[in-house]
């Protein structure tokens, strides 16, 4: 094997375990944009009202959700729901505010 040919092996397995570790940008890819009721949203820092409020979405915003995790239950737009989604690192809003087209979760549960 050429010096060449090793240094390429060698650096098609530093990127594969880079991916492993940092995770692939499939899985940012993976999360479906949703619009939220046309109220001004508040985004909290965790999966529910007792959370502190990090900041506010417009009314009618776009939303990415990461993955979702039970919380508070909240009465919204939308129905009644303990489902919160995660827009974002540390960022929460009710589910209930969002036009998932759905009671249920869409998406993957947070870990």
């Amino acid at each position: 094997m050429t010096f060449r040919r090793r240094a390429s092996v060698l650096l098609a397995g530093v990127a594969g375990a880079l991916l492993m570790v940092m995770g692939s940008p499939v899985t940012a890819s993976a999360a479906q944009t949703y619009t939220t009721a046309n109220v001004r949203l508040n985004i909290r820092s965790g999966p529910g009202t007792g959370y502190s409020i990090v900041g506010n979405l417009p009314a009618s915003s776009k939303v990415l959700i990461y993955c979702q995790t039970p919380g508070t239950t909240v009465t919204g737009t939308y129905g009644t729901s303990n489902i919160w989604d995660n827009i974002s690192s540390g960022e929460f809003i009710a589910d209930a505010y969002v036009n998932t087209g759905s009671d249920g979760y869409v998406a993957s549960r947070c870990a």
